[in-house]
């Protein structure tokens, strides 16, 4: 059994939700994410990524779960009074229950990070880096994982990073069935 996130979303009627999914509601084998569409206040959604099972919990929460290995991208917004309070895109892969992970708020039971940044311009930029692959045609859930950890390290670095290629995918694609 999984415990709560130690950042609870408030919900619509002031009680909150927790990020860890109820055991009865959800598959064990799946890596859960909890998302929130509070207009003006909190939104956190998938960018891509292969659904495996959805559960809605109300109008404004619902928790959508990837299967073991699967890549997707979460991204967090909230703001406050004074405006963007939080920014930021998780790029995750889901892992198993029996393998370590990384412990993510919304996230559980947790995924291995392959990106993970701040604050609204570098958000911006990784979404262009998930726009050009996605306009080469390959679904960015497909793309190589080691492709997003570069995208992460060269904008910490303060660096553009290298486009993906079909070349690339092909190469990834390639290594990827070698290693089945």
């Amino acid at each position: 059994m999984s415990s709560p996130d130690p950042s609870p979303v408030c919900a619509q009627d002031g009680q909150s939700t927790s990020a860890a999914p109820q055991a009865p509601l959800h598959k064990p084998q799946l890596t859960y994410v909890e998302l929130v569409h509070l207009p003006d206040r909190i939104e956190r959604w998938i960018r891509f990524g292969d659904v495996a099972d959805e559960r809605i919990v109300s109008r404004r929460v619902r928790f959508q779960g990837f299967a073991s290995g699967a890549v997707f991208a979460f991204v967090r917004w909230a703001s406050n009074d004074f405006g963007t309070a939080v920014s930021r895109i998780d790029i995750l892969q889901a892992m198993r229950r029996s393998e370590p992970c990384s412990t993510i708020p919304g996230v559980s039971p947790g995924a291995e990070i392959l990106l993970r940044l701040s604050g609204w311009p570098k958000v911006e930029q990784v979404l262009k880096a998930i726009d050009i692959v996605e306009a080469l045609g390959v679904n960015a859930a497909e793309a190589a994982a080691d492709h997003w950890r570069h995208v992460h390290h060269r904008l910490i670095a303060g660096q553009p990073p290298r486009p993906y290629t079909p070349e690339r995918h092909a190469a990834w694609l390639l290594r990827r069935e070698l290693t089945r």
